[in-house]
């Protein structure tokens, strides 16, 4: 029995849901798929998969004995591309997610550099502000504009801190006057991001501590555009990361308030499964998006 083989089979039946789907994936016949999972479980002595007549899923044995079949072969192909001396030259398909902002005003035209240094890959990037699970949506690398966290199944690199600062128009600050402290904020209309976890609150960070502030407004909003947009028509202020806003505080249409008081720190970080952890794909666009990114990105 080729072992190796089997593990294949039995993975891209999990990943299919069905062994018809696994066998056009692998372009074997179906008798031929189901013969190698069949081996597989004969040679462990344990039943891997729950086969109906509607679907075939893996039992708590098969999933666990998944992931490790997962990471073994996603091992075993880099060992393949080291000795074949092709880990410079990465092929196949990158499925990438990241914030719309960021990832058009900033990662698009990254990832169009790094498809002209590596022609034979093909990248799928999904841009949405949705929070998404990396792995249960199927992603190689997300790009994520939070607070790191760790993960038992996740690699969390950070690529640059993200500070979150307060700002508002020069007409705006013009009608209604200047802010000087965080409790001022409440007499203000603020344009808040519609996720916050704290609804109409903002917390408020200084080396003196933190101020918890609530606030209310014209607008929320799912998206840093549309918040910026609206704090440079004079609608209110509003909390966002700097990179968002950088260019209109260098054109003088925003202006930043409070220095001293900033939102709680965030990071630009990248996100991967930890079976992707020896991809070389995977790790020559971290690396690039380390080098390529705009310097004016960063702080």
């Amino acid at each position: 029995m080729d072992k190796f083989e089997s593990m294949r089979a039995f993975v891209a039946v999990v990943d299919a849901g069905g062994f018809a789907a696994a066998s056009r994936q692998m372009g074997l016949s179906r008798s031929a798929v189901n013969k190698l999972v069949i081996n597989l479980e004969n040679a462990l002595t344990v039943q891997l998969l729950l086969r109906t007549t509607r679907k075939v899923t893996p039992t708590p044995t098969g999933l666990a004995f998944y992931e490790r079949c997962v990471a073994i072969l996603a091992d075993l192909a880099e060992a393949e591309l080291a000795v074949s001396h092709l880990q410079t030259e990465p092929k196949g398909q990158l499925r990438i997610n990241a914030p719309m902002t960021f990832g058009t005003r900033y990662l698009a035209p990254v990832i169009a550099q790094f498809l002209q240094r590596y022609p034979d890959l093909h990248v799928e990037l999904s841009l949405s502000d949705r929070f998404i699970d990396p792995i249960d949506e199927g992603f190689d690398l997300t790009v994520r504009i939070a607070q790191p966290v760790a993960s038992a199944s996740l690699i969390v690199q950070e690529l640059f801190p993200a500070p979150v600062i307060l700002c508002a128009a020069p007409s705006y600050l013009a009608q209604r006057g200047t802010p000087q402290v965080p409790t001022d904020l409440a007499h203000h209309p603020c344009l808040a991001y519609g996720h916050l976890a704290t609804d109409n609150q903002w917390l408020l960070v200084e080396p003196e501590g933190e101020h918890r502030i609530s606030v209310n407004g014209p607008l929320c909003a799912n998206n840093g555009d549309v918040l910026q947009a609206a704090a440079v028509q004079g609608l209110g202020i509003t909390l966002l990361p700097a990179f968002i806003v950088q260019d209109d505080l260098q054109a003088g249409r925003l202006q930043q308030l409070m220095p001293a008081y900033m939102g709680p720190s965030i990071s630009v970080c990248v996100l991967y499964p930890i079976n992707r952890h020896l991809s070389t794909k995977v790790q020559l666009l971290v690396d690039f998006l380390s080098a390529q990114l705009p310097p004016t990105v960063r702080p």
